[in-house]
C-alpha cells in the first residue's frame, strides 16, 4: 500500500521541479563564492603586468587578452550572483571606458571578507551598515586626497591630457605608453570641440592595418576608407565633395513598361536617350564645382564612364556609418534618390503606339551648392600591401582623427581631478579607513575594519603580478604612508616605492570614485539576498 504525500509549504505554491536555496549556507556563501571565482579569474589581468587570459567564445572565437570588460562579456557567467558583479564592471566601463577589473576585483574581495566575518557570528545586515559607512568615509577621503590644482585643466594642452591618460593606457600597454599617449592626445584634442563636455568619442577613429609597427603609426586630420577609388583618377586637391546616399546608377523602377522597337533607329535612339541623360546629370554634378562623388551604392558603368570623362574622382562608401562620419568630415549633404521618367509617343495611322524611351529609376541629380563639402585632399595610397583612400580635411570644426593603430584606449574625463596613482591612494585610503574603524562602537566596526583591509588587495596583486615580495612591498608602503608621505606608490621597474608625483604616475578621481562606488553597491547587493529561487 503506497502513500500519496501532499506537498506542503514552499513545495506546495512552486511548480514541480524548482529548486529553493536559502540559509547562509545554502545561499549566502554560495553566492559569494560564485563572485569570488569570478573576481579571482580577473584579479590576476590588474595593472601594466596583469597577465593575459585566453577566451573562447560560443561561436568559437578566440581572445587573448587582459581587458576585463572583454573577458567577462565573453564568458557568458550564468551564475545569478556572479552576474551582478558583471553588471557592475559593465557600467564601469560605459561610464568611464576604464576600471572594469578593478570593479569586479574589490567588490570579490569585499565579498571574501564578507564570508571571513559571517563565520565570525556577524549578520549580513551589520556587514551592509559598515560597508555603507565605509564607502561614504571612502568618498570623502578620497576629496582630500586629490593633487591640487588638478580640477582647472586645459583640455588642449597635451601634456596634462597624456598624464591623465597614461595610466589607463599602460594597463594594457605597459612599455609603449608613452608613444600611444602622444598619438591619442593629439587625436582627441584635433576634434575637441569649444565645450569639452560634447566630446563625442565616434570622431575619434581607428583604421587597423596589418604592416608595420607602433612607431608607423600616425594621425590623419580628416578621414581613412579601407577601400580603393573607384574609376582611373586617384587623387584630388582642394575639391568640392558631392556625396550621393542611395549610389550612382540607374535601375528599373518599381512600375513595369513595354518597349516595342521597330527599327535600328529607334534602338540607337534609345540608347542614346539613356546615355544623354547620364552624361546631362553628371555633367551638371561637375559644373556644379564637384571633384570628387561620393557613393553610398553601386556605381553604374555607364555614370562611372562620364565621371571620367569630366575628371570627376569616384568613392565607394558602403556602410551608412562611415558615409555619414564621411559627410560630418567634409561638411557635406548626403543627396537621396529622385525619380525621372520621359517618354515619347509615336502614332501610326492603323494604331496608336507608346514607346517609353526612358523609363528607369535615377539615383543621381543636380546637388544644391549648400550641399556640397570640402576636402583639402583625397588621395589613393598604399600602405603595408593595402591600398586606402585618406581624406584630409584641415579646417572646419567636425574633422575626425584616425590613428592607424590596432589598440587604443579613449578615457573620457568629465572630471579632470586625479590622485596619486601605483596604489598609492589605495594603501592612503586603508590606512584612514582603518582609523576610522576604532573610533565606532557598534559591531559594524569590524566589517569597516574589513573594508580597510580590501584596499590591500591593490598593490599585493600589482606586486605579485610584476614578481615582487608583496608582503615587503605592502610593509614599505605603509611605513611610508606612516611618515606623512601620501604620494607614494610602487615603482615596478625597479621593484621599490618611490613618489609617484616624481614619476608622473596619476590616476582619474573619477575612476577611483565610480570603481569603488559600483563595487560597493554590488558587494552590498549579493549580501542582501538570503533566497535563491529557480
Amino acid at each position: 500500500m503506497g502513500f500519496n504525500l501532499q506537498p506542503y509549504g514552499i513545495q506546495s505554491m512552486l511548480k514541480e521541479g524548482h529548486k529553493h536555496l536559502s540559509g547562509l549556507d545554502e545561499a549566502v556563501l554560495k553566492n559569494i563564492d560564485a563572485c569570488k571565482q569570478l573576481s579571482t579569474i580577473t584579479r590576476t589581468s590588474l595593472g601594466p603586468n596583469g597577465m593575459n587570459k585566453m577566451v573562447i567564445n560560443h561561436l568559437d572565437k578566440l581572445f587573448v587578452t587582459n581587458d576585463a570588460a572583454t573577458i567577462v562579456n565573453e564568458l557568458e557567467v550564468q551564475h545569478p550572483a556572479a552576474k551582478v558583479l558583471v553588471l557592475a564592471g559593465k557600467a564601469q566601463q560605459e561610464e568611464i571606458g576604464d576600471g572594469a577589473n578593478l570593479t569586479i576585483s574589490f567588490a570579490g574581495e569585499l565579498l571574501q571578507g564578507a564570508e571571513e566575518l559571517i563565520r565570525m557570528g556577524l549578520h549580513p545586515s551589520e556587514i551592509i551598515s559598515g560597508y555603507t559607512k565605509a564607502i561614504n568615509k571612502t568618498v570623502q577621503i578620497l576629496d582630500e586626497l586629490v593633487e591640487k590644482g588638478s580640477e582647472n585643466m586645459d583640455v588642449r594642452d597635451k601634456e596634462q591630457v597624456v598624464s591623465r591618460m597614461k595610466a589607463a593606457v599602460a594597463s594594457k600597454q605597459f612599455g609603449q605608453e608613452d608613444t600611444i599617449c602622444s598619438l591619442v592626445a593629439d587625436a582627441c584634442i584635433q576634434v575637441c570641440p569649444k565645450n569639452p563636455a560634447n566630446f563625442n568619442v565616434d570622431n575619434v577613429r581607428v583604421a587597423k592595418l596589418l604592416g608595420g609597427g607602433l612607431r608607423n603609426s600616425t594621425i590623419v586630420r580628416g578621414m581613412v576608407l579601407k577601400n580603393d577609388a573607384v574609376g582611373t583618377i586617384k587623387r584630388a586637391e582642394k575639391a568640392k565633395v558631392a556625396v550621393f546616399a542611395s549610389g550612382v546608377d540607374t535601375t528599373a523602377t518599381e512600375t513595369k513598361g513595354t518597349v516595342l522597337i521597330h527599327t535600328a533607329e529607334q534602338l540607337e535612339n534609345y540608347s542614346k536617350t539613356e546615355e544623354a541623360k547620364v552624361e546631362e546629370l553628371i555633367k551638371a554634378v561637375a559644373d556644379s564645382g564637384a571633384k570628387v562623388i561620393v557613393s553610398g551604392g553601386a556605381v553604374g558603368e555607364m555614370a562611372l564612364h562620364f565621371c571620367e570623362r569630366y575628371k570627376l574622382m569616384v568613392l565607394k562608401i558602403s556602410s551608412k556609418f562611415e558615409l555619414r562620419r564621411f559627410c560630418r568630415t567634409t561638411g557635406s549633404v548626403a543627396v537621396v534618390c529622385t525619380f525621372s521618367l520621359f517618354g515619347y509617343i509615336k502614332r501610326f495611322s492603323t494604331f496608336c503606339l507608346t514607346h517609353f524611351i526612358f523609363l528607369q529609376q535615377l539615383k543621381l541629380s543636380q546637388p544644391n551648392p549648400d550641399d556640397l563639402g570640402y576636402v583639402d585632399s583625397v588621395s589613393v595610397e598604399e600602405i603595408g600591401g593595402v591600398r586606402v583612400t585618406i581624406v584630409i580635411n584641415e579646417e572646419g570644426g567636425n574633422s575626425v582623427s584616425l590613428l592607424f593603430y590596432e589598440e587604443v584606449l579613449i578615457a573620457m574625463c568629465r572630471d579632470s581631478r586625479i590622485v596619486p596613482g601605483a596604489a598609492a591612494t589605495e594603501i592612503e585610503l586603508a590606512k584612514r579607513v582603518k582609523d576610522f574603524s576604532f573610533k565606532e562602537t557598534g559591531l559594524d566596526q569590524y566589517a569597516i575594519a574589513k573594508f580597510a583591509e580590501t584596499f590591500e588587495m591593490i598593490p599585493r596583486t600589482l606586486a605579485e603580478n610584476a614578481g615582487l615580495n608583496a608582503m615587503e612591498i605592502i610593509s614599505s608602503l605603509y611605513a611610508e604612508h606612516a611618515s606623512g608621505n601620501a604620494k607614494v606608490g610602487i615603482d615596478l621597474e625597479e621593484g621599490a616605492c618611490k613618489d609617484v608625483s616624481t614619476l608622473s604616475i596619476w590616476d582619474l578621481h573619477v575612476t577611483k570614485f565610480f570603481a569603488l562606488k559600483y563595487a560597493t553597491d554590488a558587494a552590498c547587493t549579493v549580501l542582501r539576498v538570503d533566497q535563491v529561487i529557480n
